[in-house]
This record gives structure tokens, sequence and C-alpha cells, in this order.
């Protein structure tokens, strides 16, 4: 999944990646003499600068207030608080990223590929707990008694576990692939070297399907049985998470979209760019042109879920009996009052 940063990074800086089609010998990632950074990049350091600044106070803010506050966790705190830490964990890395744009890469190859294949499956997780979170509610809202008797048996913890381990576990093939490459004597960490055509389309495929399409699909039919139960909710508490759950998934599918429509032109690219090279250049300018959108959009999804929390606080304050979720927006609608008037001048 960071090659949708890799992408917004090289519609400035010109790459390398191989493939067998291009090449029987496979080359060294090295002498790829990009551009000098322009504006573009500038811009680029500037969105992911706002997201660390932005997202990761956000993030800290709702992990500390589940862990510190909320004693009594209801299936949907946990999953905030789950999707908060993979979400910090995303944003965290950013100012290495920035580092490495405006200079270079300093820490080694190895660090590069266990950085990226942390990013991506922190990525992952947070996709497959957005879907958990929607899935939750489907089954809170149409099968109340069976949800009980779910949670009695705190079967979610064990979910939990194979969702993050499936997440590490997807990740696996960005690590050969992930290269250090050095152009002016200047390592950047910011490359994908494939060994064949069929490697590439793998990678891009698994990456779509398991992290956008299988998921989406889950939510569109989880809410699509559900719009017609949401109005008739009797209990604001039901109504109001799941409405919250709903715009997160939202703000998943406004900033992911853009991305995997990027890696399914790739793959058109790769299925076309023998026999139609005119039409895969084509596309190809296509894709560098919504690599800035879709590039950022990928960072800043990690950054919306909290201010999402922040401004469902207000609301849920006054509706909320004494629950889990009511513990976890009133901590948080609290805090950021506090700091609020302490930021205010007198």
């Amino acid at each position: 999944m960071i090659e949708g940063f890799e992408r917004l990074y090289n519609s400035t800086v010109s790459t390398y990646t191989y493939s067998m089609n291009h090449s029987t010998d496979l080359p060294s990632p090295v002498e790829m003499a990009p551009e000098e950074f322009d504006g573009g990049t500038v811009v680029v350091c500037v969105i992911l600068g706002l997201s660390f600044l932005i997202g990761a106070p956000g993030n800290l803010l709702v992990i500390w207030t589940i862990l510190r506050h909320v004693k009594q966790r209801s299936h949907t705190v946990l999953l905030i608080l789950h999707l908060a830490v993979a979400d910090l964990l995303v944003l965290i890395t950013l100012p290495l990223w920035i580092y490495s744009l405006a200079h270079y890469w300093v820490f080694g190859e190895a660090f590069c590929k266990a950085m990226v294949f942390m990013i991506n499956a922190c990525m992952y997780s947070s996709v497959f707990f957005i879907t958990l979170m929607s899935v939750e509610r489907f089954v809170a809202v149409r099968y109340p008694f069976a949800s009980a008797g779910w949670k009695r048996k705190k079967a979610l913890d064990k979910v939990l576990l194979v969702l993050w381990t499936a997440a590490f576990l997807f990740s696996i093939p960005v690590i050969p692939t992930q290269v250090v490459g050095i152009d002016s004597g200047e390592e950047h960490c910011l490359y994908r070297l494939y060994t064949s055509v069929a490697q590439e389309l793998g990678c891009v495929l698994l990456e779509t399907l398991v992290g956008y399409i299988i998921p989406f699909f889950i939510l569109v039919v989880c809410y699509g049985c559900l719009c017609s139960r949401i109005t008739q909710m009797t209990f604001k508490s039901k109504r109001k998470s799941t409405v919250l759950i709903a715009s997160v998934v939202v703000v998943f599918a406004i900033c992911w979209t853009p991305h995997h429509i990027g890696n399914v032109l790739s793959v058109i690219i790769l299925a076309i760019e023998d026999s139609l090279p005119q039409a895969a250049d084509n596309l190809e300018s296509v894709r560098n042109t919504m690599t800035f959108i879709a590039g950022a959009m990928v960072f800043i999804s990690s950054t919306v879920n909290p201010m999402l929390y922040m401004f469902a606080a207000r609301s849920f304050r006054s509706s909320l009996r004494d629950t889990g979720i009511q513990k976890l927006f009133r901590h948080i609608s609290s805090t950021s009052q506090v700091r609020a008037l302490k930021n205010c001048p007198l």
C-alpha cells in the first residue's frame, strides 16, 4: 500500500521498476538520476507534515482516553482502539518519509524494508478493523441475541489477533520487492524492484483484492442491509454509533478509491503495454496525473478517523447512556475542550 505514497513521489521524481518484459538481465537499482525536486515535492511534504501534526496527536488522544478512562470496553470501543493504534503506527513514520523526500535515506535497506512492511501491515489492519466494525454493527442491529452471545464468549480478542496476523502475512510480498535506489550518490527508500510481470501483477492484485474490493463489498452489503433499520432504531446510542461507523466507512471509501483506481490502471497497463504501447503510455500519464491525490489521501485516511470521533463526541454526550462508547466520547470531548481553552488568549 505504500505504493500510493511512492507514486505521489514518483510524479515529480522519475523512478525505475524492473520487469522481465523489459529486460532479461536483472539490473542493480542504481544511477536512476531523478529530476531536481520541484514545487510538487514541497506540496507532498506539506500534506504529509499536516497529516502527522493532526493525526498523530488525535490518535494518541483516542488511545489514551480508552486505556485511561474506559474500563468496560464494548466491541465498538475495542475496534476503535485497535484502529487508532494501526493509524498511529502509520503516521509516526511520516517524519522519516518527509526527511527522505527533502534529503535522502540514511537508514539502510534493511530498515527501509522493515518500515514499508510495517506501514503495509498497519494499513491492511485499518481496512480489516473498519470492515469488522461494520460487520459487528450489522450483527448487533439485525441479530442482537446472537451478538450478545458472541460478546459473552469474548471471541473478539481472537478475531483481532487473527486480523493482525493476516495483515502482517499479506504484507510479506513487499519485503523482497522494496529496495533502496541510488541517484546522484544519494539513497531513497522509494523504489520497487519486480523480477517479473507476474510478480508485479500478483502484488498489485493481492493489495487491491484483499485491501479494497473484498472489504468494500462486505461494507456495502452490511450497510445496505442496515439502511432500512437505522431510522427505525429506538435507542439513540445504537443509531448514532451506527452512523459514526458509517462515516468511518465513507471516509475509507473516499480516501482509498483513488489509490486502487491507480492499481487497476497498473494492471491494465501491464496487460496492454506490448500490444497497445500508445494506449499504455496514455494510461500511464493518467495514472501519474492522479497520483498526487491518491498518495496523499492514503495517509489522510489515518488522520481523519480521530477527528470523526471528536466531532461525534459533542453530539453523543447528551444522548448516550453510561456505556463504554459514551465514556470514550465524553472524555475525548472534555480533553479537546480543555486544550482549546488553554490555547485561547486571555
